[in-house]
């Protein structure tokens, strides 16, 4: 997630701890994973869409991604509860559908977006040095903890790369069709992005060798949690307890 893009004025979760945080995001996503009443669901969906508005996130944003994700979502409606056997509801020649497909694809909705807005209210809220500490104090393991921040600092560099191949495509009149020469171009131009990234993962690699890079980055001093940050993990908690009771 791009964090400068999407970062509004700062609201409550921007003061709280990201290691606190990646606690709640682990708790929230633990539970709201195993659920499976709709009730429950739909209160870890308001449960979420509370987190947005105290994430106080550009709504236009907002909107933009939460509509992208869910064309994947209404793309699952218009297969699974018409192939998922069970009471059929309704029938439009020889399709049918079922009530267990609709009460399925209920759960996936309803959970996918509770799980995305949470994710965007939590992480969104958090600048990406402050998530790499934050793991890092969470005992997260060094290899997984670079390999995370520097897949985030990068991607838009090799998206730009992608971007500059594809043009020069262009110029040189380069039209996709459904032919061998198409197929071809497009494998070479992921050959060419992957050895471009390649290179540029070593360049990057030296630079930061010249700086005294020793395979770890100098901690600073941890901040202390605050009554807050306490305050607020208590809250998530009982929530948690609440939708695991309705659940139940």
């Amino acid at each position: 997630m791009d964090h400068e893009q999407i970062q509004g004025p700062e609201g409550l979760l921007h003061a709280l701890d990201a290691r606190i945080k990646l606690v709640c995001v682990a708790l929230i996503s633990a539970v709201v994973a195993l659920l499976s009443s709709v009730s429950a669901l739909m209160i870890a969906l308001f449960f979420s869409l509370v987190l947005i508005i105290g994430a106080r996130l550009p709504l236009r944003v907002l909107v933009v991604r939460i509509l992208a994700f869910n064309l994947f979502i209404a793309f699952l409606w218009l297969f699974l509860p018409w192939t998922l056997p069970g009471k059929e509801v309704y029938r439009i020649g020889i399709f049918s559908m079922s009530a267990e497909g609709v009460h399925f694809m209920t759960g996936i909705t309803l959970r996918s977006n509770a799980l995305v807005l949470m994710l965007m209210a939590w992480m969104a809220t958090t600048p990406i040095v402050a998530t790499t500490r934050a793991l890092k104090a969470l005992h997260v393991p060094d290899k997984l903890m670079y390999l995370f921040f520097f897949t985030y600092r990068y991607i838009q560099e090799i998206s730009n790369e992608y971007t500059r191949l594809v043009t020069a495509m262009r110029i040189r009149c380069f039209r996709p069709r459904t032919d061998l020469h198409t197929y071809r171009s497009y494998a070479y131009l992921v050959g060419m992005l992957l050895v471009n990234s390649f290179e540029r993962s070593l360049r990057i690699r030296y630079a930061m060798l010249c700086r005294g890079f020793q395979g770890h980055f100098p901690r600073l001093a941890s901040e202390n949690i605050s009554r807050l940050d306490v305050v607020s993990l208590i809250v998530v908690c009982l929530v948690l307890v609440g939708i695991i009771y309705v659940e139940g």
